[in-house]
Parts: structure tokens; C-alpha cells; sequence
């Protein structure tokens, strides 16, 4: 055991950068003694029999068991002594006789710390507690930590190193490593749901000559080797609907994407977008499939349509139901959106019910459907609870959708809002490339007026368009949004395992 350890109880944090440092040291003295003892202090692989997880389900006087795994407790008890080997999958306990295993026990004791790296052979057996353990034979070094861990009870008390030392909150944190491992199991439901409903799992670029697919202001870099300027993308939509126009029936993509904007609880700068794109639907066939495939991932993930999310009972059962956005907007605050058919109009509608904005968007640049976005979030959004469909968004919003055919200034557009968090959006696509061309433009011109909410002309897409596309119907949905959700998480930089921070320092 450490020096600075308590051997009755897990090992604690050092105090002090000097405590550190003098922890490190007593361990960095252990490696030559662990040479001399005939072990590599970095071994190069061990075979094991199971993984921890799989162990912990064997039977009583299963023989031969080989498992791997980080110490992370150790007690001494004379000749006798228990501890836990930990990974993703939980814990597992073994026990050390020195009766059983002569000089290996002494070096067991005098080599091994909590943190540290073993290997262990031997037979399955449940303690008196009723606890699952293996009885060792024999062990085998396998890698020396040079750092102690957190407190076993405390674990890692500080929001922020929590994210920053993340391999130390999945060791310390059962709720921390169980969010993650949902999060595996969301994508992998979502993926199979996809797969047995005909879609096709495609790649797309990140690195972009157009900031389009969304409205959003864009990451910019440059390309060395093509001496140009390019964007990480903001997301794959154009890219997916070009794999529509040469074929494909039904494509999607789990696309990391990145929009250079806010951070707060359910915005980042980079996330996980999922988006799919289905010939020959419109949105109202997307919005049934969107119904049915969330209510299958609930049903697989949480065993049911009911959640809690940071106290709000979730209810996803029934038909979800759907209103317009101008209604929406209309029914919250008294403004007809369709009544103000300029930015100028609907501005001074704001000024005269004293509504601002608290938002990094300069309001004075801003156009129309950047205005009318602003008024949803503030005044609808934030009480939106259960899951709803909005329906029918302004033109001026949604320059990659379709126009409905009895109203030409709104589209066939819907947002699925839970908590008040746009988990999905999707429309039947605009493919009428006359159309796009115009929107196309009309987003420059603002864009030129300093509305950096805006998307550029893209004229490969447009090129792309000409050829001929069928009708589609698309759909972009955050994952880390929905993960959030289903694993009660606070913001999004808790279900994303090394989110972006600042430097420590700055």
C-alpha cells in the first residue's frame, strides 16, 4: 500500500501538490522492485478467461478464472486480504490467501497499489457477504500508476475536473458510467431501427468548401495542401441529399458537427448530429416514423414511455400532438407572425409589447426569420414539456425546405420539442432548384447586411439539383440531446465523455 494510505480504507487524494509529488515518488521507487521481483512494471498483454462483468455471473468452484482489471480498493487483514479489480463493465472482488500463495502475497503487498493494474488467476467463490470474488492462485503485474486515485466515496467533487479528468470520473462515478454505456446502447438502438427500416449508413465530408446544411455561423480553417479556405461542417444535410439525387433510397449519418456559437446547458460547439434522408416521403410520413422510432428507443432504453428529467415527469405515450408555429407563437404572446410580413413590422410589434432578447445575435442585423426565431425560443419553447410536433415554420427560416403548397410563406417543416429542447429537426426537402436558387440568395443579401445567422450560396448543391432530385423528406436529430434526456443528465457535457474547455491555466 501507498505510505500516505489508510490501509483499512480505499486510498485518498494527496492533500497538497507536495503530497502529490511525495506519493508519486514512493512509486516511482516501486519499479525497480517490481523488475526485481521478475514482473514488467508496463506489461506488454495478459490473457484473460473473462472480461469483469462476465466473472461476476460464474458459479462457485469455477477454476482457472483469469481476469484484468485497475485496483481500486486493497485491505489487509494479517495474512489475509480483499480487494476489487474495476472496468467499464463494474467491479469484481478478489481475495488473497498468503497461505495459498507463499512469497507472491508479500509482493502482492509490498508491489501493488491502488491504481495500479493486475492480472489474477484462480478459482470462483461467494463470500459470507454474498459477494461474487476470486480466490487468487497467483497474479501477475500488469501496469504501475504513478498517481493515486480520488476517494473512493468522494470521487471527483469539482463539475469541471469531473470533465477535464474524465478517465477518473467513469473509475470513481456508477452513474457516470452508466450514462456512457447508455449512451452506447442509444446509438446502437437507433442504428439498428435505421438498418431494419432500409436505411443506408453513409459518410459525408467535414471539412467543406460551404458553410451550409444549417443556420449557423461556421468554423473556419484553412487546407494546406489545397491552399484553400474551408469550414468544418455544420451539418451533413447537402451531402446526404447529392447521395439521394445518385440513388440511394435511404441514407444516414451519426455526423460530429460543429457550429461556432454559444455554449449553455443544451448547446456546444461540437456534437453528435444524426441525420436521415428518405426518397419519395414528405414530412408528415417523417413525422409517423419519428413518432415510431423514438417510442422503440424508449421502450428498449428506459423499458417504457415515461421519464423523469431533472424532476419533469416526461410522458411519451399517445399521440404526440402537433401545432403550427403561428399558433404557437400566437397562442403565447398575442403576435400574428404572419401579420408582419417585414423585419421592420415585426420589430416595432416587439418594441410595442416590450419583448428583448438576451442573446449574442445582433439583433439590429438581424432579419426577419432570425427575429421570429428568437420570439419562439423566448416566449414558447422554454415551456414545451412533453413531446410536440411544430409544424409549419416561416420561409424565412428554413431555406433548404419545401414550401407548402397552400401556404407559399411558410414550410412543410416540424421540430419535435421535449423539455423545451429541440431534440428533432425535419421537413419535406426543397427540390425545386429555381427555388433554391432564389433563398440561396436571398441569404447572401442578408448575410451581406451582417445577419451572420444566414446560409451561403452553394453552387455545387445548386449544380447537384439541376440534375434532378426526387421528392425527400429529412430529418437531423441531436444525440446528445436525446442521451440527455434519457440519462437525466444536466447539460450535454455530461453524456459527451472529453468535451471541449478551455486550457487549465487560462
Amino acid at each position: 500500500m501507498d505510505s500516505k494510505a489508510d490501509p483499512q480504507t480505499n486510498a485518498s487524494a494527496p492533500e497538497s501538490e507536495a503530497g502529490a509529488n511525495e506519493q508519486m515518488q514512493v512509486r516511482l521507487d516501486k519499479i525497480p522492485q517490481i523488475r526485481a521481483a521478475g514482473f514488467h512494471p508496463y506489461a506488454e498483454r495478459f490473457d484473460r478467461s473473462h472480461a469483469i462483468a462476465a466473472a461476476v455471473g460464474l458459479d462457485d468452484g469455477v477454476s482457472g478464472v483469469r481476469v484484468a482489471g485497475r485496483v481500486v480498493s486493497l485491505r489487509y487483514f494479517g495474512k489475509l486480504a480483499f480487494g476489487h479489480i474495476y472496468d467499464i463493465g463494474g467491479k469484481l472482488q478478489f481475495a488473497l490467501q498468503k497461505n495459498e500463495l507463499g512469497d507472491a502475497f508479500d509482493k502482492f503487498k509490498n508491489l501493488v497499489d491502488i491504481g495500479d493494474f493486475v492480472g489474477i488467476e484462480g478459482d470462483m467463490m461467494t463470500t459470507k457477504t454474498g459477494e461474487k470474488t476470486v480466490s487468487a492462485k497467483s497474479f501477475v503485474f500488469l501496469s504501475k500508476s504513478l498517481r493515486p486515485l480520488p476517494e473512493k466515496f468522494h470521487g471527483i467533487t469539482d463539475p469541471e475536473l469531473r470533465l477535464r479528468r474524465r478517465y477518473l470520473d467513469l473509475i470513481a462515478s456508477e452513474e457516470s458510467r452508466g450514462r456512457f454505456m447508455c449512451r452506447t446502447k442509444i446509438i446502437r438502438t437507433i442504428r439498428n431501427f435505421l438498418d431494419d427500416n432500409g436505411f443506408a449508413e453513409i459518410d459525408t465530408p467535414v471539412l467543406t468548401n460551404k458553410a451550409t446544411g444549417a443556420l449557423a455561423r461556421p468554423f473556419a480553417t484553412h487546407n494546406n495542401a489545397l491552399d484553400i479556405d474551408v469550414f468544418l461542417r455544420i451539418a451533413p444535410e447537402t451531402y446526404l441529399k447529392r447521395a439521394i439525387a445518385g440513388g440511394f433510397d435511404r441514407v444516414y449519418e451519426f455526423a460530429r458537427s460543429f457550429r461556432n456559437e454559444g455554449v449553455d446547458a443544451s448547446h456546444l460547439p461540437d456534437f453528435t448530429l444524426l441525420e436521415y434522408y428518405a426518397a419519395y416521403w414528405n414530412y408528415e410520413d417523417n413525422m409517423a416514423f419519428t413518432e415510431k422510432l423514438l417510442k422503440h428507443l424508449l421502450s428498449e432504453v428506459k423499458g417504457g414511455l415515461q421519464l423523469t428529467y431533472e424532476n419533469a415527469d416526461i410522458d411519451f405515450s399517445g399521440d404526440w400532438p402537433r401545432i403550427s408555429f403561428r399558433d404557437l407563437i400566437l397562442r403565447d404572446c398575442g403576435i400574428d407572425i404572419d401579420k408582419f410580413a417585414t423585419k421592420e413590422e415585426l420589430q416595432k410589434e416587439l418594441d410595442n409589447k416590450g419583448i428583448k432578447f438576451e442573446t449574442d445575435v445582433n439583433v439590429a442585423k438581424a432579419g426577419r426569420g432570425t427575429l421570429i426565431d428568437l420570439l419562439y425560443k423566448k416566449v414558447s419553447r422554454p415551456a414545451l414539456i412533453n413531446p410536440i410536433f411544430i409544424t409549419h415554420h416561416p420561409l424565412d427560416l428554413s431555406p433548404l425546405a419545401r414550401s407548402n403548397d397552400n401556404n407559399p410563406l411558410v414550410v412543410d417543416r416540424f421540430q419535435l420539442v421535449v423539455n423545451g429542447w429541440e431534440v428533432v429537426n425535419a421537413y419535406s426537402e426543397l427540390v425545386d432548384p429555381v427555388d433554391q436558387a432564389s433563398r440561396f440568395q436571398k441569404q447572401a443579401a442578408a448575410r451581406a447586411h451582417g445577419d451572420t445567422e444566414t446560409m451561403d450560396i452553394d453552387g455545387d448543391f445548386l449544380l447537384c439539383m439541376e440534375y434532378g432530385m426526387p421528392p425527400i423528406s429529412g430529418w437531423g436529430m441531436g444525440i446528445d440531446r436525446i442521451i440527455a434526456l434519457l440519462t437525466n443528465a444536466a447539460t450535454l457535457r455530461d453524456v459527451i465523455l472529453f468535451p471541449l474547455l478551455r486550457p487549465e491555466g487560462n
